[in-house]
């Protein structure tokens, strides 16, 4: 797959830490956390973040791309260590960066590219309280708001089927970032916490419970909707 680097971590600015211990929910037969439990750490320590620094009524976030590289997955039991950060602010969108240590020598990093929207009205916007508590750690990085992943599938590509329950819907009522990521983990039952993986899903329209098709092209993936049309992309391999 692509090798698309993180942005670094910011050695200024605003960052916010939280421990997690890897829980019986969280993990695959394997006692490897899975790639949907490390995506909902990600959203939980990114709202704590917000709730702390007095933003949570500030803007609805709408998440665009998250990337995860896993240099060793987190393992049942295991104490993690997260921080994250701004590490970018674009016209429309925002880039956050998340790192998850662990006392056993999980090793994660993950970068979020995130739509702050205004909750009346839906339409982007960055606040003056915004980039007051998150512009200097994003040090006048730019953030871009462009997807990257081919946006459809290729004739011939293998359709598996896939559904989304009414357990997975969030809030808005539409499915929760966290559980497109558990169709990479459909074919990942087997793969060993310590085989290093990267992996990430780009969103291009929401979702609803029901029966949806994944479709599979190499290291590519495309959730497609009862009406055919693409709802995430994704990307999943080794390390390059």
């Amino acid at each position: 797959m692509p090798d698309q680097a993180l942005t670094p971590f910011p050695t200024r600015g605003r960052v916010y830490r939280a421990t997690r211990r890897v829980g019986p929910g969280h993990v695959s037969p394997l006692r490897r956390a899975r790639l949907d439990a490390i995506v909902d750490w990600l959203q939980q320590v990114a709202y704590e973040d917000v709730v702390q620094a007095g933003l949570e009524h500030d803007s609805v976030w709408l998440v665009r791309r998250t990337t995860v590289l896993a240099s060793r997955f987190p393992a049942f039991g295991e104490r993690l260590d997260l921080r994250t950060a701004c590490t970018a602010i674009g016209t429309l969108v925002a880039e956050r960066r998340t790192s998850i240590v662990g006392e056993h020598g999980a090793a994660v990093e993950a970068s979020a590219l995130w739509v702050p929207l205004d909750p009346a009205t839906l339409r982007p916007r960055k606040t003056e309280a915004f980039l007051a508590v998150y512009g200097p750690s994003a040090d006048g990085r730019k953030a871009k708001a462009r997807l990257r992943h081919p946006p459809a599938p290729p004739e011939g590509a293998e359709r598996r089927p896939w559904s989304f329950a009414v357990a997975d819907l969030d809030l808005a009522d539409h499915v929760n970032n966290a559980a497109y990521w558990r169709t990479l983990e459909q074919e990942l039952r087997d793969h060993d916490a310590a085989v290093p993986l990267r992996a990430e899903v780009e969103h291009h329209a929401e979702a609803s419970d029901g029966d949806f098709e994944v479709a599979v092209a190499g290291d590519r993936r495309w959730l497609l909707g009862p009406d055919g049309a693409v709802r995430a992309t994704a990307l999943v391999g080794p390390v390059a």
